[in-house]
């Protein structure tokens, strides 16, 4: 959309919000326009809003109206239902334009033999009011983008209406309202993404020169970790492409391969997230836990295309794996796995901090076990008596999980 703008032509810096709100879902982005490099900052929606809605507020009213004249729900006969809906949807667009409607729709039904006709006078005044709670939740993803941005409404210095339901004029005084801006109505809104896309396709191709669009993750991407645990590499809204690299190690003595467990998705404990890929890394030398040191990395390419690679530095032997949709989700089950993260936010918290008090009990046996071994004959009896009792009492808290008795 902001392509077809010709922002990129604007030669100077820019922070864009592009607003979309079509047929069935209606979408926010953030853009940072630099050097005639497009970044997405951030990108927030909601999946069941769009025209059909604002269609539907209409539907119900003539419903409604036509059962408390005449006593017959329409929506119980689908043929009736049918011709609501086509009226329905003419007299929304007509209402962009003029401040009211006729719906005149004869032999709608009929009772007795006897036909019946529904003629009403809908206002433009009246639809907003139909109307007004749709309105009110095409901004909730507005300020949801901004925040994951780390923008304030004032830093946007341009606003792009995207889709066929942005002509209404509520959802336009809204969107100026909460930016505090006009937007720009420049491009026709139903043709702005088409134009747009076009233009990116010449990006590709290599036929147009000078621009470039920069992606982001639309989830978090990480490993599975002791305990149970996801530890993420990539962060959520993460501009592709993107490579990072963590240091990870074994979780047992003479342990001779790691499995790499990569997952998708925002909650602590990995089993709540997405799989998508797993590898094994073999032929680690013997070597007490902790002290391999296995390298992972994850690598997005342009095309959105997941690299993950293992290397044991001690050896240089590597596996890798390619995730060809490292997202191949639709925008509704982002979103729901978005919202079941903020769900579940205050048990998945309490299950991370039980698996890292465990993980922490367990490190600290490890440790005092090994210290014990080394310098055990040098440390007085005194001394040495209590921390055996305690690394009794600790090593029966571990197994039984008991955690207050572990703290």
């Amino acid at each position: 959309a902001a392509l077809a703008y010709g922002l990129d032509k604007a030669h100077k810096d820019m922070k864009i919000a592009v607003f979309d709100c079509g047929g069935g879902t209606h979408d926010v982005s953030i853009l940072e326009l630099g050097d005639g490099v497009f970044e997405v900052k951030s990108t927030d929606g909601d999946t069941h809003l769009g025209g059909d809605d604002f269609d539907q507020v209409i539907i119900d009213w003539l419903a409604d109206e036509f059962k408390s004249d005449e006593g017959i729900d329409l929506r119980k006969d689908p043929m009736g239902l049918q011709r609501l809906k086509e009226a329905s949807e003419k007299a929304k667009i007509e209402l962009s334009s003029t401040t009211q409607t006729e719906i005149n729709l004869p032999y709608i039904t009929a009772v007795d033999g006897m036909p019946k006709h529904l003629v009403k006078t809908l206002t433009r005044a009246k639809f907003e009011q139909l109307a007004d709670s749709l309105i009110k939740r095409t901004i909730d993803p507005c300020k949801t983008a901004l925040k994951n941005a780390g923008y304030s409404t004032s830093d946007i210095d341009e606003v792009i209406l995207v889709g066929g339901s942005t002509r209404i004029p509520a959802i336009q005084d809204a969107v100026q309202k909460f930016f505090g801006k006009a937007p720009s109505k420049g491009v026709n809104p139903d043709e702005v993404v088409a134009i747009g896309a076009a233009i990116q396709g010449g990006v590709l191709t290599g036929e147009v020169k000078d621009v470039l669009l920069l992606d982001v993750t639309p989830l978090s991407l990480g490993i599975e970790t002791m305990g149970g645990v996801m530890t993420k590499l990539i962060e959520a809204n993460t501009t592709i492409p993107t490579k990072k690299s963590e240091t990870f190690s074994t979780a047992s003595d003479s342990q001779p391969s790691v499995e790499i467990h990569i997952l998708q998705g925002e909650r602590p404990m990995a089993q709540a997230n997405r799989t998508i890929g797993r590898f094994h890394l073999d032929g680690i030398p013997p070597a007490p836990r902790g002290v391999p040191q296995v390298e992972v990395t994850f690598d997005i390419d342009a095309n959105g295309i997941l690299h993950v690679s293992a290397k044991d530095k001690a050896t240089g032997k590597e596996q890798k794996i390619r995730i060809e949709a490292s997202s191949g989700l639709t925008d509704a089950e982002i979103k729901r796995m978005k919202d079941e993260a903020e769900a579940n936010a205050e048990s998945d918290k309490a299950a991370k901090e039980e698996v890292e008090k465990l993980n922490g009990a367990d490190a600290l046996i490890f440790s005092t076990e090994k210290q014990l071994k080394e310098y055990g004959d040098k440390i007085p009896a005194d001394k040495k008596g209590p921390i055996e009792e305690g690394l009794t009492k600790l090593k029966a808290a571990y197994s039984s999980k008991n955690l207050a008795d572990i703290e």
